[in-house]
């Protein structure tokens, strides 16, 4: 078959497309799990924790269409990717879908009985679904930076030698609770605009303390990466070479995280992206413009990841234990036939997502009140 578009060009524009769907993720189910973060603390009376339930209990399942993308991208366009993390970090992964299959189940079985204990048995439950995914991410992000344990035989099996303890090091650990301000500064900023009364009120306050919290464990966590060995091909890297993770070299260089940044300045737009975003989210939060708030919180989150991937490129998971086998956009993709097949459909039916989301977010505009809640019987959660 021929394919109209070099492969090299292909490679780059999945590594594109993956970051695309993951900021996509964050943005859309992020504010799903900042709102199960702050669920405990910005609704106190039941009401109002109905108010947190039914601000995103019609939407957080198209939203999670967003991690199945994802997942979805990493499989047919990184195969060894997929195999890698997804083999290496199961008990993480494990953990991540526990939480995330308590979030409809608490959504749903919270009102089944009137019984106090039962309802706030529920409510930590909702809350531990947002917290140990947005926690987990973040870590998985962190493990990145200082490499993950695994290696390549001649014949391309994988030995992955960590374990879920190992993931928990200092620096993913900062990463982790970077992960978790966002969220928790994303979910505030959405529940501030879907609430109203006191849950709007407190969402605002809560989205502000979690953008301040975000922007000192972002710069935690910047200056903590420059004092990282970064990681660097070392041999000729080919953009249309084999897919075969050991045909190079990798040498690790102190500070090497920076190498993109420095080589091409325009990236350091990411990190101030990330930072204006949280800085945009105090000031609008203040001044009540809820909608700017939240446009604001997304830009902040996009910022902050876009961040991660640039200082990575073109490594998308490297080995710690065995540098020259580390996964990269050059060495690890699909064939360019899968990739231009992959294009063509994600043309087609990427924007089909992005309008029915748009679509279903126009009708369902508006705020969640406390009235209409006590009010609706049984057509509210």
């Amino acid at each position: 078959m021929h394919v109209p578009i070099d492969y090299g060009i292909l490679r780059l524009i999945w590594w594109a497309l993956l970051g695309i769907l993951l900021i996509g993720f964050a943005i859309m189910d992020g504010f799903d799990l900042g709102t199960a973060i702050l669920h405990p603390f910005v609704a106190r009376r039941d009401v109002e924790r109905r108010v947190t339930l039914n601000a995103i209990g019609p939407v957080w399942e198209g939203n999670q269409i967003w991690l199945v993308l994802g997942g979805g991208a990493a499989f047919a366009a990184w195969p060894p990717l997929y195999a890698v993390s997804f083999s290496g970090f199961y008990l993480a992964m494990f953990l991540t879908l526990v939480a995330l299959i308590l979030r409809p189940v608490a959504i749903t079985y919270r009102s089944k009985v009137e019984a106090p204990r039962w309802r706030a048995i529920w409510d930590w439950a909702f809350f531990v679904s947002g917290l140990v995914p947005a926690l987990i991410f973040g870590v998985a992000f962190g493990n990145l930076f200082v490499g993950v344990p695994f290696s390549f035989d001649a014949s391309l099996r994988v030995d992955y030698t960590g374990g879920l303890f190992g993931l928990l090091n200092p620096f993913a650990l900062v990463c982790g609770l970077v992960s978790v301000a966002m969220h928790a500064m994303h979910g505030g900023s959405y529940l501030a605009l879907k609430g109203d009364g006191a849950v709007e009120a407190r969402a605002a306050r809560f989205s502000s303390l979690a953008a301040i919290v975000l922007v000192v464990l972002f710069t935690i966590a910047g200056v903590w990466v420059m004092q990282l060995d970064g990681y660097a091909i070392s041999s000729a890297a080919s953009m249309d070479g084999p897919s075969n993770p050991l045909m190079k070299t990798v040498a690790r260089v102190a500070g090497g995280w920076l190498g993109n940044f420095e080589a091409l300045p325009l990236l350091w737009l990411a990190p101030v992206l990330g930072y204006a975003g949280a800085l945009g989210v105090l000031v609008f939060a203040r001044a009540g413009l809820r909608v700017l708030a939240m446009l604001a919180s997304a830009l902040s989150v996009a910022g902050v990841i876009a961040t991660a991937g640039l200082a990575l490129f073109p490594f998308l998971l490297p080995s710690s234990s065995t540098p020259n086998d580390s996964l990269t956009v050059w060495d690890s993709s699909s064939s360019q036939g899968t990739l231009f097949i992959m294009l063509v459909v994600t043309i087609v039916f990427l924007p089909i997502v992005l309008a029915y989301t748009a679509w279903v977010f126009r009708v369902l505009r508006g705020k969640v009140a406390t009235d209409g809640i006590e009010s609706g019987g049984d057509a509210h959660y």
